[in-house]
Protein backbone atom coordinates (compact mmCIF):
# COMPACT_ATOMS: atom_id res chain seq x y z
CA UNK A 1 0.00 0.00 0.00
CA UNK A 2 2.81 2.40 0.88
CA UNK A 3 4.59 1.68 -2.40
CA UNK A 4 1.42 2.20 -4.38
CA UNK A 5 0.64 5.49 -2.67
CA UNK A 6 4.15 6.81 -3.18
CA UNK A 7 4.23 5.83 -6.83
CA UNK A 8 0.96 7.66 -7.33
CA UNK A 9 2.29 10.77 -5.62
CA UNK A 10 5.74 10.78 -7.20
CA UNK A 11 4.91 12.03 -10.74
CA UNK A 12 3.33 15.37 -9.68
CA UNK A 13 6.24 16.06 -7.33
CA UNK A 14 8.77 15.46 -10.10
CA UNK A 15 6.73 17.43 -12.64
CA UNK A 16 6.71 20.42 -10.28
CA UNK A 17 10.48 20.58 -10.61
CA UNK A 18 10.24 22.02 -14.12
CA UNK A 19 12.01 20.62 -17.16
CA UNK A 20 15.03 18.54 -16.05
CA UNK A 21 16.83 19.25 -19.32
CA UNK A 22 17.04 22.97 -18.60
CA UNK A 23 18.70 24.99 -15.87
CA UNK A 24 17.87 28.61 -15.19
CA UNK A 25 20.10 30.60 -12.87
CA UNK A 26 20.34 34.07 -11.40
CA UNK A 27 23.65 35.66 -12.27
CA UNK A 28 23.43 39.15 -10.78
CA UNK A 29 21.17 41.88 -9.46
CA UNK A 30 22.02 45.23 -11.03
CA UNK A 31 22.74 47.37 -9.16
CA UNK A 32 23.60 45.13 -6.23
CA UNK A 33 21.38 45.77 -3.20
CA UNK A 34 22.44 44.39 0.16
CA UNK A 35 19.69 42.17 1.55
CA UNK A 36 17.91 41.63 -1.78
CA UNK A 37 18.39 38.13 -3.15
CA UNK A 38 16.90 35.94 -5.86
CA UNK A 39 17.14 32.20 -6.49
CA UNK A 40 15.73 29.70 -8.98
CA UNK A 41 13.78 26.74 -7.61
CA UNK A 42 13.27 23.43 -9.40
CA UNK A 43 15.84 23.91 -12.13
CA UNK A 44 13.78 26.30 -14.24
CA UNK A 45 10.43 26.13 -12.48
CA UNK A 46 10.12 29.17 -10.20
CA UNK A 47 12.00 32.21 -9.03
CA UNK A 48 12.15 33.19 -5.36
CA UNK A 49 12.87 36.76 -4.28
CA UNK A 50 13.73 37.70 -0.70
CA UNK A 51 13.68 41.29 0.49
CA UNK A 52 15.87 41.74 3.53
CA UNK A 53 16.30 45.46 2.99
CA UNK A 54 14.59 48.42 4.64
CA UNK A 55 13.19 49.54 1.28
CA UNK A 56 10.17 48.75 -0.88
CA UNK A 57 10.95 46.42 -3.76
CA UNK A 58 8.53 46.13 -6.69
CA UNK A 59 8.72 43.45 -9.39
CA UNK A 60 7.32 44.43 -12.78
CA UNK A 61 4.93 42.29 -14.79
CA UNK A 62 5.13 41.54 -18.50
CA UNK A 63 3.70 44.92 -19.50
CA UNK A 64 5.84 46.86 -17.01
CA UNK A 65 2.97 47.11 -14.54
CA UNK A 66 3.53 46.68 -10.77
CA UNK A 67 3.17 42.95 -10.16
CA UNK A 68 4.65 42.16 -6.73
CA UNK A 69 5.49 44.50 -3.86
CA UNK A 70 7.87 43.57 -1.03
CA UNK A 71 7.56 45.86 1.98
CA UNK A 72 10.32 46.43 4.57
CA UNK A 73 8.25 44.76 7.34
CA UNK A 74 8.23 41.43 5.44
CA UNK A 75 4.80 41.82 3.86
CA UNK A 76 4.60 40.65 0.24
CA UNK A 77 1.68 41.75 -1.91
CA UNK A 78 0.43 40.86 -5.40
CA UNK A 79 -1.37 43.32 -7.64
CA UNK A 80 -4.73 41.80 -8.59
CA UNK A 81 -4.91 44.15 -11.58
CA UNK A 82 -1.68 42.80 -13.04
CA UNK A 83 -2.13 40.29 -15.91
CA UNK A 84 1.01 38.56 -14.65
CA UNK A 85 -0.83 37.64 -11.45
CA UNK A 86 -3.01 35.26 -13.52
CA UNK A 87 -0.60 34.27 -16.29
CA UNK A 88 1.87 33.00 -13.69
CA UNK A 89 -0.62 30.50 -12.27
CA UNK A 90 0.33 28.08 -15.04
CA UNK A 91 3.82 27.23 -16.29
CA UNK A 92 2.78 27.87 -19.89
CA UNK A 93 0.30 30.68 -19.15
CA UNK A 94 -2.64 28.55 -20.30
CA UNK A 95 -5.16 30.50 -18.24
CA UNK A 96 -7.99 32.92 -18.85
CA UNK A 97 -6.99 36.42 -17.77
CA UNK A 98 -10.01 38.28 -16.31
CA UNK A 99 -11.09 41.56 -17.84
CA UNK A 100 -10.38 43.26 -14.51
CA UNK A 101 -6.65 42.67 -15.08
CA UNK A 102 -5.62 46.03 -16.52
CA UNK A 103 -1.92 46.94 -16.45
CA UNK A 104 -2.85 50.62 -16.71
CA UNK A 105 -5.20 50.54 -13.71
CA UNK A 106 -4.33 51.61 -10.18
CA UNK A 107 -2.87 48.56 -8.39
CA UNK A 108 -5.10 46.56 -6.05
CA UNK A 109 -2.75 44.91 -3.57
CA UNK A 110 -3.42 41.59 -1.85
CA UNK A 111 -1.13 40.15 0.84
CA UNK A 112 0.41 36.79 -0.11
CA UNK A 113 3.29 36.42 2.39
CA UNK A 114 4.61 37.92 5.61
CA UNK A 115 8.22 36.71 5.72
CA UNK A 116 9.69 38.90 2.99
CA UNK A 117 10.01 35.94 0.64
CA UNK A 118 7.88 34.86 -2.33
CA UNK A 119 8.29 32.47 -5.25
CA UNK A 120 6.32 32.20 -8.48
CA UNK A 121 6.33 30.89 -12.05
CA UNK A 122 7.84 33.56 -14.25
CA UNK A 123 7.74 32.98 -17.98
CA UNK A 124 10.83 35.08 -18.55
CA UNK A 125 13.11 32.52 -16.90
CA UNK A 126 12.20 29.37 -18.85
CA UNK A 127 11.52 28.14 -22.38
CA UNK A 128 7.86 28.68 -23.19
CA UNK A 129 7.47 26.90 -26.55
CA UNK A 130 6.42 23.25 -26.80
CA UNK A 131 9.12 22.69 -29.43
CA UNK A 132 12.83 22.77 -28.58
CA UNK A 133 15.04 25.76 -29.36
CA UNK A 134 16.82 25.66 -32.70
CA UNK A 135 20.25 25.32 -31.11
CA UNK A 136 19.00 22.27 -29.17
CA UNK A 137 17.46 20.58 -32.20
CA UNK A 138 20.84 20.62 -33.88
CA UNK A 139 22.35 18.46 -31.11
CA UNK A 140 20.33 17.47 -28.02
CA UNK A 141 23.34 15.94 -26.30
CA UNK A 142 25.31 19.20 -26.20
CA UNK A 143 25.11 21.70 -23.36
CA UNK A 144 24.17 25.08 -24.79
CA UNK A 145 23.04 28.46 -23.50
CA UNK A 146 19.51 29.31 -24.70
CA UNK A 147 19.10 32.95 -23.72
CA UNK A 148 19.82 35.60 -21.12
CA UNK A 149 16.82 36.88 -19.21
CA UNK A 150 15.99 39.94 -17.13
CA UNK A 151 13.28 40.76 -14.56
CA UNK A 152 12.81 44.51 -14.12
CA UNK A 153 12.38 45.63 -10.50
CA UNK A 154 12.53 48.86 -8.57
CA UNK A 155 14.12 49.44 -5.19
CA UNK A 156 12.81 52.46 -3.33
CA UNK A 157 11.57 53.77 -6.67
CA UNK A 158 14.91 53.33 -8.44
CA UNK A 159 15.14 50.93 -11.42
CA UNK A 160 17.07 47.70 -11.04
CA UNK A 161 17.03 44.25 -12.62
CA UNK A 162 17.47 40.60 -11.72
CA UNK A 163 19.52 39.08 -14.52
CA UNK A 164 20.11 35.44 -15.33
CA UNK A 165 20.42 32.85 -18.07
CA UNK A 166 18.73 29.67 -19.27
CA UNK A 167 20.84 26.69 -20.30
CA UNK A 168 20.03 23.40 -22.00
CA UNK A 169 21.95 20.79 -19.99
CA UNK A 170 22.21 18.19 -22.72
CA UNK A 171 20.26 14.98 -23.00
CA UNK A 172 21.98 11.61 -22.61
CA UNK A 173 19.78 9.07 -24.37
CA UNK A 174 21.35 6.22 -22.46
CA UNK A 175 21.42 7.99 -19.12
CA UNK A 176 19.98 6.72 -15.89
CA UNK A 177 16.51 8.14 -15.08
CA UNK A 178 17.37 10.22 -12.02
CA UNK A 179 13.82 11.27 -11.19
CA UNK A 180 12.61 7.67 -11.27
CA UNK A 181 15.50 6.61 -9.05
CA UNK A 182 14.63 9.25 -6.46
CA UNK A 183 10.99 8.16 -6.43
CA UNK A 184 11.96 4.51 -6.08
CA UNK A 185 14.37 5.24 -3.24
CA UNK A 186 11.70 7.20 -1.38
CA UNK A 187 9.24 4.36 -1.86
CA UNK A 188 11.70 1.77 -0.53
CA UNK A 189 12.51 3.87 2.54
CA UNK A 190 8.85 4.49 3.29
CA UNK A 191 8.05 0.82 2.77
CA UNK A 192 10.77 -0.22 5.21
CA UNK A 193 9.47 2.26 7.76
CA UNK A 194 5.97 0.86 7.37
CA UNK A 195 7.22 -2.70 7.95
CA UNK A 196 8.99 -1.60 11.12
CA UNK A 197 5.87 0.16 12.34
CA UNK A 198 3.68 -2.91 11.77
CA UNK A 199 6.16 -5.16 13.57
CA UNK A 200 6.25 -2.87 16.60
CA UNK A 201 2.45 -2.71 16.73
CA UNK A 202 2.22 -6.49 16.68
CA UNK A 203 4.81 -6.92 19.38
CA UNK A 204 3.06 -4.40 21.61
CA UNK A 205 -0.25 -6.13 20.99
CA UNK A 206 1.22 -9.50 21.98
CA UNK A 207 0.61 -11.11 18.56
CA UNK A 208 3.09 -13.20 16.71
CA UNK A 209 3.48 -12.29 13.07
CA UNK A 210 1.90 -14.74 10.68
CA UNK A 211 3.85 -13.53 7.66
CA UNK A 212 7.57 -13.92 7.01
CA UNK A 213 8.30 -10.19 6.99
Amino acid sequence: MALTALCALAPPAVAHQGNPNYNSEVRVIVPAVEGLTADILGGDDRIEVTNGTDRIVVVEGYRHEPYLRFLPDGTVQVNRRSPARYLNEDRFAQVQVPRSADPEATPSWKRVAENGRYDWHDHRIHWMAKTQPEQVRRDESRRVMIFDWKLPVSVAGRPAAIQGSLTWLGKDDGGFPTAAAISLAAAVIAGAALVGFVRRRRRHAGHKPDEAW
